[in-house]
């Protein structure tokens, strides 16, 4: 794969907790991180998937951008 065909370089976040602070623990950083070039690599996979088919890239990033809205949280303190 060329430099120009190269996925961007992940970034990785400073992760926060709810209330604002750095996540201090090193392995749940490390996780994070982990989990984060995981979720990378995969769309990275799925977009070449879905472009090499003739499927249209806007559509598939908004795919994207639905699924990770429509993510939810098991934790939320409101759920009943």
């Amino acid at each position: 794969m060329s430099e120009a065909r190269k996925p961007a370089t992940l970034e990785l976040p400073v992760w926060r907790t709810p209330d604002g602070d750095p996540v201090s623990c090193v392995e749940k950083i490390k996780v994070l991180n982990e989990n984060l070039g995981e979720l990378q690599a995969l769309a990275q996979e799925a977009l070449e998937d879905a472009l090499l088919m003739g499927c249209d890239e806007a559509q598939f990033r908004e795919v994207l951008r639905c699924l990770a809205a429509g993510l939810v949280n098991p934790y939320a303190k409101d759920r009943a």
